[in-house]
């Protein structure tokens, strides 16, 4: 729950919203983009709004749209929030740095009814529909603005993490009151780390509280799993008694931003499989990859969705990561006892993940299934995380590095998945975080070769799409000519955020003799 300024919101985080028009207005696709309505601001009491409805929906002629726009003031379709500046006959990078001052902004609510949560300093925004800070996506535009030199800006990013822990003990999702039941990938630590490099000891120890606070929000129910009952929240117990995270939302029901299409979804289940269901999407959320086969039983079927099933290889190697990093941080501010539990837990962690998270007939990583006690059968690119992260050993590195080289590695960069099935966090999509993070996974265990070869290959397929179209999107076909990705619940997006900040951190990158991020972080 929010610690500081209370905002009133119904059980899934609309205020003043929920109920026969809001269900009105999203099942009956008055919007074509579910989002749109819940980024709406009620232009006088919502109650007023309800009564005014429930008087007039059997009127003939009653035009439910009309009736929203004259009682919200309802932002542009995503189609007309785009990004794009049509700059081709600038440089990729010239473009970049024109769009930073339009998806860096200061936002305050407007009113009481928004469902923006407000953030004390200015924040990045993906762009196009995506209107607000989104948790993981801010590290990879941080990597970015500290490569524009825009380190101002990348202490912002922190110091508004640092505002939502203390408001609501984690970093949300994003800054709305709908997405306050779930984080993301823990990269906080990340952010803070980018500030480390560049100024050093003085920027990391105001963050270390909420750094500490956020790892006690992913660890929250530890002391309460047993045998009987292994999971709780964000933690699982496993049969040898070591704890691992998985993601979860704390809200249940449909998504409000995606309420028509987790009902349709649903609609292929039991009344009874609903509530485990509408958990499960809302939990791939939180880890990002919304939606891929990583989290479904059948690739085929969304409503096979199982993500609270799975112990994922990304957010523990995040989490090895974070503990690993307070180690650090702490030894080096002289607090010995937190350091010493902090690198306990992170070399606790790596011998778990090791056990459950490694096929030795893949010679890859990959996320655990519970129920079965194995590997699941996913190809994913999630299995560079150990390396980005530093929680792999130098032979499972070079196994993973065989593998991306043989088997991922397409015309325009690294396939997300090796599985086609039409979700968006799949084949043939890549994705500029993924990107980022084996890039620099790779180089940090010495593949600097491979790394600059995928790095190569997937700048020239941004420039090959920004000279055709003058603009960056969100995520890309690699196996295409036409470059641009497809997929998921919403058009194609431009801006964009994240690929925007890869792009300029990865040139600066392959720049460089010796990797940027060379730091004594690699497993020992």
């Amino acid at each position: 729950m929010e610690r500081g300024r209370m905002i009133r919101h119904d059980a899934a985080g609309n205020p003043f919203l929920g109920g026969e028009l809001f269900d009105a207005v999203q099942r009956g696709g008055v919007f074509d983009d579910s989002k749109q309505f819940v980024d709406a601001v009620p232009t006088t009491s919502p109650d007023r709004i309800r009564r005014r409805f429930a008087a007039r929906r059997d009127d003939a002629g009653f035009d439910l749209r009309a009736f929203v726009e004259a009682h919200f003031d309802v932002p542009p379709a995503a189609a007309a929030a785009g990004e794009s500046d049509g700059g081709r006959d600038r440089s990729m990078t010239a473009h970049v740095d024109r769009l930073w001052s339009r998806l860096l902004r200061e936002q305050t609510p407007r009113g009481e009814f928004d469902t923006l949560i407000p953030l004390p300093e200015p924040h990045p925004v993906p762009g196009g529909r995506f209107r607000e800070a989104y948790y993981w996506d801010s590290y990879f535009v941080a990597e970015g603005l500290a490569a524009s030199g825009r380190l101002d800006a990348v202490a912002a990013v922190a110091d508004n993490f640092a505002s939502l822990v203390e408001r609501f003990g984690f970093v949300p999702n994003g800054n709305r009151t709908y997405y306050a039941g779930r984080s993301q990938l823990s990269l906080y630590a990340g952010v803070v780390d980018v500030l480390d490099r560049h100024r050093g000891a003085d920027a990391v120890s105001r963050h270390l509280p909420a750094l500490e606070a956020e790892h006690a929000f992913w660890m929250d129910g530890r002391d309460q799993v047993s045998p009987a009952r292994p999971a709780h929240r964000r933690v699982v117990r496993l049969d040898d008694g070591r704890v691992l995270n998985r993601y979860w939302d704390d809200r249940g029901g449909p998504r409000p931003e995606s309420y028509r299409e987790d009902r349709e979804t649903a609609a292929a289940v039991t009344p009874a499989e609903r509530p485990a269901l509408y958990r499960d999407l809302r939990s791939a959320c939180e880890s990002g990859w919304d939606f891929s086969s990583r989290w479904l039983a059948d690739p085929d079927d969304l409503a096979s969705v199982e993500t609270t099933k799975i112990v994922p290889v990304d957010l523990n190697a995040a989490l090895y990561g974070l503990e690993w990093r307070l180690a650090d941080w702490f030894g080096r501010a002289g607090e010995r006892e937190k350091a010493r539990r902090y690198r306990r837990a992170a070399a606790e962690r790596a011998e778990a993940i090791d056990r459950c998270c490694w096929d030795s007939a893949r010679g890859f990583y990959a996320d655990y299934h519970v129920p079965s006690e194995r590997p699941t059968e996913t190809w994913s690119l999630a299995a560079v995380a150990p390396l980005f992260f530093g929680a792999s050993s130098e032979e499972r590195a070079a196994s993973v590095a065989d593998v991306l080289e043989r088997r991922f590695l397409e015309a325009g960069g690294l396939l997300t998945t090796l599985t086609r099935s039409g979700q968006q966090w799949d084949a043939p999509n890549g994705w500029a975080p993924l990107h980022w993070m084996a890039v620099v996974g790779l180089r940090r265990y010495g593949f600097d070769e491979l790394a600059r070869e995928i790095a190569q290959r997937w700048l020239a397929l941004n420039r090959a799409v920004f000279e055709a179209e003058g603009r960056l999107v969100e995520k890309y076909d690699v196996t295409s000519a036409a470059g641009t990705g497809g997929g998921g619940e919403y058009p194609l997006q431009d801006g964009f955020g994240w690929t925007n900040g890869v792009a300029v951190a990865l040139a600066r990158l392959l720049g460089r003799e010796r990797p940027l991020l060379d730091r004594p972080f690699v497993r020992e």
